[in-house]
């Protein structure tokens, strides 16, 4: 059984604005529970979109243990535990499974681009330690190095708590040829917004969504919908969220989702340098995509 199914959030992590930007749980605990009320099947917490590179580890394991005691089981909780060295990744991961994740999102080493034997040698060990489900990640935009189908298939069929991989290569083909080498037995899940229905139509258990920040609901419903048979709902939902998906990403992700927050009312607090706030021209167009979606602004 998968983890979850649906639109799993990869939530933004407050911080105050104090001279160390500290995390402000007071904000997430809101956000905690403002995803449990209103859709959103899975909580993502220290992703990409959660800021985790910029926090220590004791930060980020605080981070993890907040949101697993404060969702209290009403949704899945997914800990991001990746790191490009496996003996932080293991001691992560060991921690978030102690601490009662529900499944572990493991990015691919970053800077030290591994090679497929690598990767191999990396997860297994991880996984060897770690005794939660694991979810891996393979985004080489942001880290330089692709898990190769034929690797995706390797570790799942053979490492009995590697259950899947969200999907952010972009490369449908790509995708089909991990559905393939697996015989559709693994959860897939799309790591982007703007290919959510291509991937579900291969067999994809939903999404891990930056999108879902700001419209969980519809995320949800865009998932809920196609495997409902409403494949025309969903569409016109995914189409629909494009524009505002694109702005999204009109620059470094988690940039403009946390300018939207707070546009929204849900002020989550300044970014940790290196990122910078979203520039004027970015933040109208912004503002205007997320009118365009039906979405009410502060």
């Amino acid at each position: 059984m998968a983890i979850f199914t649906g639109a799993g959030v990869a939530i933004v992590t407050p911080f105050n604005d104090d001279g160390e930007r500290s995390i402000n749980y007071d904000k997430l605990d809101a956000l905690l529970d403002y995803h449990c009320n209103n859709g959103t099947d899975c909580i993502v917490i220290c992703g990409t979109t959660g800021e985790s590179a910029t926090m220590t580890e004791e930060e980020h394991m605080q981070c993890v243990k907040f949101a697993i005691d404060r969702v209290k089981g009403r949704i899945p909780v997914i800990a991001g535990t990746g790191s490009n060295c496996t003996r932080t990744a293991i001691d992560m991961s060991k921690e978030a499974a102690d601490y009662g994740a529900d499944g572990l999102l493991l990015v691919t080493p970053y800077y030290n681009k591994a090679t497929q034997a690598g990767l191999i040698a990396h997860y297994g060990a991880v996984a060897k330690e770690a005794k939660a489900p694991i979810i891996m990640y393979s985004v080489a935009s942001r880290t330089g190095c692709n898990i190769e189908p034929a690797t995706v298939a390797e570790l799942v069929k053979n490492v009995d708590n590697i259950v899947g991989v969200k999907e952010a290569s972009g490369n449908i083909s790509q995708v089909a040829k991990i559905m393939s080498l697996t015989d559709g037995n693994i959860d897939l899940y799309s790591g982007n917004d703007d290919q959510i229905v291509p991937l579900l139509s291969l067999g994809a258990k939903g999404v891990i969504s930056v999108l879902s920040n700001v419209a969980p609901k519809e995320t949800h419903d865009i998932c809920a919908k196609f495997f409902e048979g409403d494949m025309k709902g969903s569409l016109d939902l995914q189409l629909k969220a494009i524009p505002l998906i694109e702005k999204l990403f009109c620059e470094v992700n988690p940039i403009p989702v946390k300018k939207a927050m707070g546009l929204m009312g849900k002020d989550c607090g300044p970014l940790r340098m290196p990122l910078t706030e979203l520039s004027p021209e970015h933040t109208k167009a912004l503002a205007q995509a997320m009118k365009g979606f039906g979405i009410e602004l502060a």
